[in-house]
């Protein structure tokens, strides 16, 4: 597909130029650009603050392509570190800050960071992998610098400060406030690595997407301008993470982008924060997983005008059912943006549209990007027939570091390997089936855990739910249902047998489950996606 748009970038191009500098070149230095609590940051004091952060982080001798590692929390410490590491040349890589330390020395050694920038309420976590990282001389292997950030310069943390500089760590922020807030921009390329974003897979140790210096641009320009249509008037609010390439894109640079605002959350997204940030700030474009439209449709205290402000939800993360879209559109007047992108297309490449929306689907094809759904020989498959979905598009990952083979296996030529089961429709909509590895056959048929998910959660007792294929005493695939419910309460023997009554009603034979397990909780990453695997394992 042919965009309608197409961004025109430069040879010479450096991301935090663009997303940063030129909105002060424009006139928006005074402008609002984060909004973190109580405090409010303009253009003109993101612009210093990135500037002082990439003297600092030079001072600490990070030079150009060089990995800076970051664990912060969204906030304003994440934007200054993010765009001055990117405006120096270096390579950031925002981290997943629910992980333990044995993942931290992980992605510490196979990035191979000179600087890691750690938020202060997260340093008791990574220590243990600083710990491990000593090799003779060298406290922290090839780790050379810690900032320590998020604590306060007064005397009521100078103790603090004090300890942490007897472990060899510095104060992000006393290093910054030391250091020029003028910086020019590094000479880069737009080809050029610019940051890397690990993936939160399922199953074995994460690998890092590499992005270049205009991916972001073609996100902006494709996705946020030509899909949500963005503009300095708007202010975002995104419940995903600004370490998860959704929440990168959601609560950053597209914002930063057109000159608009954001809104972040340091701590758990909660419905209570979720309706008290959104009553507080009024933001009118707002991003989350369909985990926390669920938890924010079921909270027991509810505004009345909670989303007033927002003019547009969008959800992705992974697929969005019908009946959970109906429920969110009836109670709260929005009809949710469902889309998908992926890690290492950076964001959206097939959306609904806020004029064009159709429940239950993935929408159709974001501007700019290309799509085909193959067959297991890689021969593209007509409309209406389900296979792997495969994109194309000029956000594309350079490829994985320090792993041919997957690169190898996932960006074939100008294509990228999703592991989405999808099926086109001859109207162009896309219709999710599950991944490939969740889908199960059957009696000899494909079985979509979506498709039984949705049937189940029809029913009005049912919150969550979630359907795997386990191995039965014959060696054959079965589906099998994990559910929550809304009321714990009654014989769950009559609940199980009304459910499998009420999905024989909806489905065909072979795909109702042939087990239900009541359950308090899904296993999820930290990006909301549901954890099949371990509910495999739980078999």
């Amino acid at each position: 597909m042919t965009a309608t748009r197409s961004p025109s970038i430069p040879e010479q191009f450096n991301a935090a130029q663009y997303f940063v500098d030129r909105n002060l070149d424009e006139g928006r230095g005074g402008k609002v650009a984060v909004l973190c609590d109580e405090r409010e940051l303009t253009y003109g004091e993101v612009a210093e603050l990135v500037n002082r952060a990439a003297n600092a982080l030079g001072q600490a001798g990070v030079e150009r392509l060089d990995r800076v590692l970051l664990l912060l929390a969204d906030s304003p410490a994440f934007v200054a570190a993010f765009w001055g590491a990117i405006k120096l040349g270096a390579v950031p890589i925002p981290t997943n800050t629910l992980l333990t330390s044995d993942d931290y020395e992980f992605l510490l050694r196979d990035s191979g960071a000179r600087c890691l920038v750690v938020d202060s309420i997260l340093l008791g976590k990574a220590e243990p992998a600083l710990a491990r990282l000593a090799t003779g001389q060298k406290r922290w292997g090839d780790l050379e610098t810690v900032y320590v950030a998020g604590h306060a310069l007064g005397n009521e943390r100078l103790s603090e400060n004090q300890r942490h500089s007897e472990r060899g760590y510095k104060s992000f922020e006393q290093e910054m406030a030391g250091s020029s807030p003028k910086a020019p921009a590094v000479l880069t390329r737009r080809s050029d690595p610019a940051f890397w974003l690990y993936t939160s897979g399922s199953t074995g140790r994460p690998k890092a997407a590499i992005h270049r210096h205009h991916d972001m641009l073609c996100c902006l320009e494709y996705y946020a301008r030509q899909v949500l249509g963005i503009s300095p008037n708007d202010r975002t609010f995104s419940t995903s993470k600004l370490f998860f390439a959704y929440g990168l894109g959601n609560g950053l640079y597209f914002p930063f982008g057109v000159g608009a605002s954001t809104v972040l959350l340091a701590e758990r997204p909660t419905p209570e924060r979720v309706f008290e940030v959104i009553e507080r700030h009024q933001p009118t474009l707002f991003f989350a997983v369909p985990a926390v439209y669920a938890a924010v449709l079921h909270a027991p205290h509810q505004p009345l005008h909670g989303f007033n402000s927002v003019r547009c939800a969008v959800s992705a993360g992974e697929a969005l059912p019908a009946p959970l879209w109906e429920l969110f559109r009836k109670r709260f007047g929005i009809a949710i943006l469902d889309g998908i992108g992926s890690t290492e297309m950076l964001h959206m490449f097939i959306s609904n549209r806020i004029d064009d929306i159709v429940a239950g689907s993935s929408g159709k094809l974001v501007p700019g990007y290309g799509a085909r759904v193959v067959d297991e020989q890689g021969s593209e498959l007509p409309d209406g027939q389900l296979g792997e979905l495969q994109i194309r598009g000029e956000s594309q990952a350079a490829g994985y570091w320090n792993r041919p083979e997957l690169t190898r296996a996932t960006f074939r030529g100008e294509w990228t390997v999703t592991g989405d089961k999808y099926i086109r429709d001859e109207r162009g909509y896309f219709w999710y089936c599950g991944r490939t590895d969740d889908m199960m056959k059957v009696s000899g048929l494909w079985v979509s855990p979506l498709e039984v998910e949705t049937a189940l959660l029809a029913h009005p007792a049912v919150m969550e739910c979630a359907v795997v294929g386990v191995i039965d005493s014959d060696g054959l695939t079965k589906p099998k249902a994990f559910v929550v419910l809304k009321d714990t309460g009654g014989d769950q023997a009559e609940i199980e047998a009304e459910l499998d009554k009420f999905m024989r009603s909806r489905l065909p034979a072979y795909k109702v489950p042939r087990s239900i397990v009541m359950t308090e909780s899904l296993p999820r990453t930290a990006t909301g996606k549901i954890q099949r695997f371990r509910l495999r394992e739980a078999h």
